[in-house]
């Protein structure tokens, strides 16, 4: 595979803890999504042949260009599990040094190892060396915090490493997503290594891909919250036209992921539960969608539209990020049963903190 040629123009779609499952990145395929990253895999757990480690880097039959994301900070053992992941059939390896979890980081793990920049170069080398045909590849922040933004010592160590291509998300890991993405810094690692950048922030709507891309002069972009939120992106990138799906489409595109997840976990009460566990964190975050505005305007990631109106009942209920509501709508979708805004409950007392996606880089 050449690398360089699948990212150049690509709307890549990130790797996220939960949100890159495999049954949802079969419906962003089948919705336009060429480039897909798994869920992050820690080496270490491959190793000691975990059975739901290694659910993580599954590929399903059909996905175009399938990337396996490892953690680890031992270059032995991310070059071992490199080779796993290559011969299970991922088209690219890549290095997770931005995820911000305090589970991870406290064991050195993610965006604290972005820190090291010299065990970078040391993992990427090994896992260089331990594969056969598949590049090895970075996901990095700018850096820890506003006071240590290592970002182009980072991304020059890797390459110096052997990394195909770097991963960009445009922001430290102490600010989260609390400010917007630096899309500058991307330009800046894209103006300073030889190999495709792809950056990553606050893309939603078309226009602001291509934007994105032009600022930063980067080959490619990747989307996280915006596929989560909007899983039609990838088709919208591809046409440059922004879509508006009514409540009904939104719907359907929900029993599709469910007959995905079905096929994928089985219908079994366990698989059942599985499905329904999934499909309730997904409407959590699908219910964020907001239209393009009467005026011309877009919602953006950073901003939440006060201002939105529902249309209709139905899509007043799909907007709804109250308990009671992802509940009614989990349950019946899941069952396959008619979804009626009219026999939906009461909000609950407050609404649901879904939280932000982690976005392992």
């Amino acid at each position: 595979m050449d690398l360089r040629e699948a990212l150049t123009g690509a709307v890549v779609m990130a790797p996220m803890t939960k949100g890159s499952n495999l049954p949802y990145r079969r419906l962003c395929v089948e919705l336009g999504a060429r480039v897909t990253v798994s869920e992050m895999a820690v080496a270490r757990r491959l190793k000691q042949r975990r059975q739901g480690e290694y659910a993580l880097i599954r590929r399903f039959p059909g996905e175009p260009c399938f990337g396996v994301q490892l953690a680890g900070k031992d270059p032995a053992e991310m070059a071992w599990a490199a080779a796993l992941v290559e011969a299970r059939g991922a088209d690219f390896v890549d290095v997770n040094l931005g995820c911000p979890i305090d589970a991870f980081t406290r064991k050195g793990l993610g965006a604290a190892l972005g820190r090291r920049v010299s065990r970078v170069r040391e993992i990427v080398e090994a896992m260089v060396g331990g594969v056969q045909r598949a590049p090895v590849t970075v996901k990095i922040r700018l850096g820890w915090d506003s006071r240590s933004r290592n970002y182009l010592d980072l991304a020059r160590a890797a390459v110096e490493g052997g990394a195909a291509a770097v991963f960009v998300h445009g922001r430290t890991r102490d600010a989260r997503y609390r400010q917007a993405a630096d899309w500058d810094a991307v330009g800046e690692v894209a103006a300073a290594v030889p190999v495709p950048v792809v950056g990553n922030g606050d893309l939603l709507f078309p226009h602001e891909i291509e934007a994105a891309r032009r600022r930063a002069g980067c080959a490619g972009v990747m989307v996280a919250r915006g596929a989560l939120i909007k899983p039609w992106i990838f088709r919208e990138a591809a046409t440059g036209v922004a879509e508006d799906p009514d409540a009904e489409a939104r719907v359907a595109l929900c029993r599709r992921y469910v007959e995905l997840a079905a096929a994928h976990w089985g219908s079994d009460d366990h698989g059942r539960a599985r499905v329904r566990e999934f499909l309730r964190w997904h409407l959590g975050l699908l219910c964020r969608y907001r239209p393009p505005r009467a005026d011309g305007t877009f919602p953006t990631m950073q901003a939440r539209d006060t201002e939105f109106v529902p249309r209709t009942a139905l899509e007043g209920l799909l907007a709804r990020a109250d308990d009671a509501a992802l509940d009614y709508l989990a349950d019946r979708l899941v069952a396959g049963e008619a979804v009626d805004p009219a026999f939906a409950p009461e909000p609950s007392a407050a609404p649901v903190q879904n939280g932000e996606p982690i976005v392992q880089g």
